[in-house]
């Protein structure tokens, strides 16, 4: 169950990153007849981070404790000192602005250029950022195989 739980976390967060660059390209070309289409996105977008962060945030308090003291034990402790510490602080960004989408979704995207720029902005640094944190979870996973490792 323990890696249920950690796959649910890593696929609802690559899906957070897909759907917003898929909802990046709509946005680009933003029309009446894509709109639908971009609100649904943001939706999804919001979604799949909240499902993604519960998913992990269940694993982090249930689990991640042995995890932990692998880690800090093993050659790597700066897996859980630097990477996990900025990934526990960074989700709080990304739930923010994956909670905005849909409210900026909801303008008059087509008519409004400054609507379309704050969802491309708001887009790119959700897609950015849960890459990072991605590419985090990536490394501290490598610090816990790492600590496991014979000397």
């Amino acid at each position: 169950m323990r890696e249920l739980i950690l796959m649910a976390h890593v696929l609802f967060g690559v899906a957070c990153i897909v759907a917003s660059v898929w909802l990046f390209v709509d946005v680009l070309h933003a029309s009446e007849m894509n709109l639908p289409r971009i609100r649904k996105m943001s939706w999804a977008v919001a979604a799949a981070m909240w499902l993604a962060s519960v998913a992990g945030g269940y694993w982090y308090v249930a689990h991640y404790k042995v995890d932990k003291a692998i880690i800090l034990k093993g050659p790597w402790p700066f897996a859980h000192e630097i990477f996990m510490e900025t990934k526990e602080h960074l989700v709080i960004m990304l739930l923010l602005l994956a909670t905005y989408l849909p409210i900026a979704a909801a303008g008059n995207l087509p008519a409004s250029k400054d609507a379309r720029r704050v969802m491309l902005w708001v887009t790119c640094l959700t897609a950015l950022l849960a890459l990072l944190m991605d590419g985090e979870g990536a490394l501290i996973a490598m610090g816990a195989k790492m600590g496991l490792m014979p000397k």
